[in-house]
């Protein structure tokens, strides 16, 4: 990273021109966080504190409420801070982070989305198979793997990104440290260093795809062998959530990263940062718990109990 040392900072992008907007965008933003940090927290005190949440399902939701909880405090505090104090400017040090702490918990988030599917198939097309093949050591192994993969994976992006000379100023077109905007900044023949962490990330990537999509064949057409109508409704009520989450989570990102140079803009670009970085986390605890009776009977278990701790009964 020694490259790149002589930038003591990065200039992020500027919402907006006026001060107005400025401060929309901040009152936005932080709705949008309070409602990440509410949804995930309750979550992760629900599956935490009720024991019959205790299972691989809500172990991974668990795991994937940390995960956005950690995407979502990476890059929007930061842009809330410059959007309310006019200021656009983050340290190196603080640059390197967020690259870090952001592949970090995407690339976690990834692999944790393809450990769901590998459940939801488990419990729909092996149900007899479920406690063997999806024991306490096997989750915790699985979730490892994730988290082990994940770290791997934001090193050799980090490194990679922070390791080639800066040719072009230091104005990033992004509200947040992104690898695509970092590189925008280096010399033209720098992108080969990048080679080695992008066929790593692909085929780590494209492997989960796979793995997803033939997970979800077999579920659809498993369901649709199911004589019962109200088995296949109850069986596609807890595949949903993790269907919609997923697509949104994969189409945006596929989208922001492999689309067309000629369509590439710096709107564009924002808006689809937004879409993969900042509302997955704010929606993901609201889609899952819409159609979950385990998990909005504990909320209502928890809420009853705050009611009386309040009321003092």
């Amino acid at each position: 990273m020694a490259n790149s040392s002589s930038v003591s900072e990065f200039l992020l992008l500027a919402f907006a021109d006026t001060r107005e907007l400025q401060l929309l965008h901040f009152a936005l933003f932080l709705g949008i966080y309070l409602a990440a940090l509410l949804g995930n927290g309750l979550i992760l005190n629900a599956v935490a504190c009720d024991h019959r949440l205790h299972t691989p399902m809500y172990f991974f939701l668990l795991n994937l409420a940390l995960l956005d909880l950690g995407c979502i405090s990476t890059t929007v505090p930061k842009a809330m801070a410059n959007a309310l104090w006019d200021d656009r400017a983050i340290t190196y040090d603080g640059c390197v982070a967020q690259v870090f702490l952001f592949v970090f918990f995407m690339s976690v988030e990834y692999s944790l989305l393809t450990i769901m599917s590998y459940d939801r198939y488990v419990a729909i097309c092996k149900p007899l198979h479920y406690g063997s093949l999806l024991g306490s050591r096997a989750c915790a192994q699985m979730a490892a793997a994730a988290w082990g993969s994940g770290l791997l994976n934001a090193v050799l992006h980090t490194a990679s990104t922070f390791s080639v000379p800066l040719c072009q100023g230091n104005a990033v077109d992004q509200f947040f440290c992104e690898i695509s905007q970092i590189l925008k900044l280096s010399c033209a023949d720098s992108y080969l260093r990048e080679v080695r962490a992008l066929v790593f990330s692909f085929s780590l990537g494209f492997g989960c795809f796979v793995f997803i999509v033939v997970s979800y064949v077999q579920i659809f057409l498993a369901v649709l062998r199911m004589p019962s109508e109200r088995g296949q409704l109850k069986a596609f009520s807890t595949c949903l959530p993790h269907l919609v989450v997923g697509s949104l989570f994969v189409s945006t990102i596929i989208f922001a990263y492999l689309k067309p140079p000629s369509v590439s803009s710096p709107s564009l670009d924002y808006v689809l940062a937004v879409l993969y970085s900042v509302v997955p986390p704010a929606l993901n605890p609201f889609i899952y718990s819409m159609r979950n009776k385990g998990l909005k009977y504990a909320l209502k278990v928890m809420s009853w109990m705050f009611i009386r701790i309040c009321s003092g009964n």
